[in-house]
């Protein structure tokens, strides 16, 4: 199992006490064998979700509901404003039943994969996490412009699709909140277009968000590009893989091939990003999928540069060792001009040293040649 999953994580002690009182309890070698046994499950012994419906509700205590925003595989999602400050958040509520379901593994990752992280620019920030009624709620930053997936189902009505300078800045983003996870030692293991979430620049913001993350540069665009759904979180040196959706598999995870886990969310960007550019729907199974899988991408109806075209067919090729990494690829001259030509100055620069240091160097050998040559002239006409 995945060392995160066996204990609890360095950074849950901030919400430790918050999560006691909220009765939602982070248990690991307490637990003793006897209740294992009861519930039949070698993977539980992690979190007990406390029934509290004896309990006044804390969700509609601090929060008010405003409207149902989302509905996934997890529960809904509701957009809610907490009295106590007057901001926005998104509020994930779980079904029923949720002990003992496989609704509740993804909850607890959820959790203990944002206790982990910290926060970062591109990933949606978590806030709080409880327990109500059997009923798992996480509080987490609301995104203003919805999901990747809502705006392409808008964008496919009208066949107006991102250009290829947007879909740039949807790489390099969410290819900085991925090295973000991966450097932190996880995978997220279900990257595609509805988890991937869209800030727009309200009036008024001022600054960048802070971050925990070393990108030496964050993107200054109004919109920004959030990873968030972290059910399927791994860890990718002791991984506890959940397959995500199989539409943006790769080929190595369906064979258990964890060895590359990283470069497995490289190439679910890959498909993502050409369904962003007009790709039509991607393939479930059969003969359309394992060509995919072969390093050959969907048909993207709209003119593309070859250098682009390339580097989203690297993204899936069939061997992951080939793939470029999320740190890569926020380097990478085609989504990072600037770097490029930074590093064509620094070049420049440098040159520049060298021939002055040069040219230094024959001055100093002239003058010292200068200074021996007029030492000899001294000499040689000197009267005694």
């Amino acid at each position: 199992k995945s060392s995160i999953f066996n204990k609890p994580p360095k950074r849950v002690v901030r919400n430790m006490q918050e999560l006691k009182i909220s009765g939602f309890l982070v248990q690991s070698k307490w637990l003793r064998k006897s209740r294992l046994e009861k519930r039949g499950r070698k993977d539980i012994a992690l979190i007990f979700l406390l029934r509290e419906s004896n309990m006044v509700s804390r969700y509609k205590k601090e929060f008010l509901e405003l409207e149902k925003i989302g509905v996934g595989e997890f529960g809904s999602v509701y957009k809610c404003i907490k009295r106590l400050d007057g901001c926005v958040y998104a509020i994930k509520r779980s079904k029923k039943p949720l002990a003992g379901s496989s609704d509740e593994q993804m909850a607890l990752r959820e959790v203990y994969a944002h206790a982990v992280l910290g926060h970062h620019p591109h990933v949606v920030r978590y806030y709080s996490a409880w327990a109500e009624d059997d009923h798992m709620i996480i509080q987490n930053e609301h995104c203003n412009g919805g999901s990747l997936q809502d705006v392409l189902l808008e964008n496919s009505k009208t066949a107006d699709h991102f250009k290829e300078s947007e879909l740039k800045e949807i790489l390099l983003q969410v290819s900085m909140g991925l090295k973000y996870i991966h450097t932190s030692g996880l995978v997220h293991m279900d990257i595609k277009p509805s988890n991937i979430f869209i800030c727009h620049s309200l009036p008024g913001s001022v600054g960048q968000e802070e971050s925990d993350g070393e990108d030496d540069e964050v993107p200054t665009s109004n919109v920004v590009y959030k990873i968030g759904d972290l059910g399927h979180v791994t860890s990718i040196t002791n991984p506890q893989v959940e397959e995500g959706d199989c539409r943006f598999l790769a080929n190595e995870v369906l064979q258990e091939q964890y060895c590359s886990l990283p470069k497995a969310d490289i190439f679910a960007l890959a498909l993502t990003i050409a369904l962003a550019a007009g790709a039509g729907p991607l393939p479930a199974n059969d003969t359309p999928w394992h060509h995919i899988r072969r390093g050959t991408l969907p048909h993207i109806p709209q003119q593309l540069s070859c250098d682009f075209i390339e580097l989203l067919k690297l993204m899936i090729h069939p061997d992951p060792v080939v793939r470029p990494s999320a740190a890569a690829l926020t380097k990478h001259p085609l989504l990072r001009p600037s770097l490029g030509k930074a590093a064509q100055l620094q070049e420049q620069l440098n040159v520049e040293k060298f021939k002055t240091a040069m040219l230094e160097r024959i001055w100093n050998q002239f003058k010292a040649s200068e200074h021996q040559e007029a030492s000899g002239w001294r000499k040689k006409y000197s009267i005694f």
